[in-house]
């Protein structure tokens, strides 16, 4: 009988040994690999061709959501279960959005994740303990985008759309308390350019400002407060 590959990636080693030890107590499952931060999730991906990621969202460096968009854009066929202490209906649908299969917070039981990593290695997708097809997902994440954006917004698409990967870079700086000026030195870009970006990001979060924007993506663990330095 051919194994279930699963990788595990958290940057918490006890949080990693719990997951490895309930995917090891499965006859049908084997982990591959464990990692701890989303580009060493890219790379163990790319080597490793697991069946099924079990990912943090919230990261050092890449986080979850960044890593599962570029998994997808590189056409890797492995199935993204997020695990989340940030569990929302928001989150759920940037989740899927960026192309995840299955969405979990991390007090799940341990029984019901082995279920769902089976179900997703199946193709499916699992989200608050329903069962879909690739149809079935989209039909549900067009209903959860209507329902979360604003009535009078005329493109809900564009307004729930992720962050890009600089959108996601930019963010990181302004929760630093870092200025448009300031950004645009660290990334080596114009000012105008980051203020596109900025402007960008407001419309995507539908927020009104910086503000905002940085207490949006730290409430839903998008990015981390720098740790001050020893």
């Amino acid at each position: 009988m051919d194994k279930i590959g699963v990788l595990i990636v958290d940057d918490h080693p006890l949080f990693r040994q719990g997951l490895r030890d309930a995917m090891r107590a499965e006859a049908d499952i084997q982990v591959v690999g464990e990692g701890a931060t989303g580009e060493e999730a890219l790379s163990l991906v790319r080597d490793l061709k697991p069946e099924v990621v079990l990912m943090d969202i919230n990261m050092p460096g890449m986080n979850g959501l960044q890593v599962t968009r570029q998994i997808k854009a590189d056409r890797l066929r492995v199935g993204v279960v997020m695990l989340t202490a940030y569990d929302d209906a928001e989150q759920v649908l940037h989740a899927f959005r960026a192309g995840a299969s299955a969405y979990c917070p991390k007090d799940i039981v341990p029984g019901k994740l082995v279920e769902i990593v089976r179900q997703v290695a199946q193709g499916h997708y699992v989200v608050n303990d329903q069962l879909f097809d690739r149809d079935g997902i989209q039909a549900w994440m067009e209903k959860g985008i209507s329902a979360v954006t604003r009535p009078y917004l005329d493109d809900t698409e564009e307004v729930f759309s992720p962050l890009s990967p600089r959108e996601m870079e930019i963010l990181q700086y302004v929760t630093r308390g870092l200025s448009n000026k300031e950004i645009a030195h660290a990334l080596g870009i114009s000012h105008q350019t980051v203020k596109n970006h900025m402007t960008a990001i407001l419309h995507k979060l539908d927020v009104e400002d910086r503000t905002q924007a940085a207490v949006y993506a730290l409430r839903h663990g998008w990015v981390r407060l720098q740790e001050p330095k020893a």
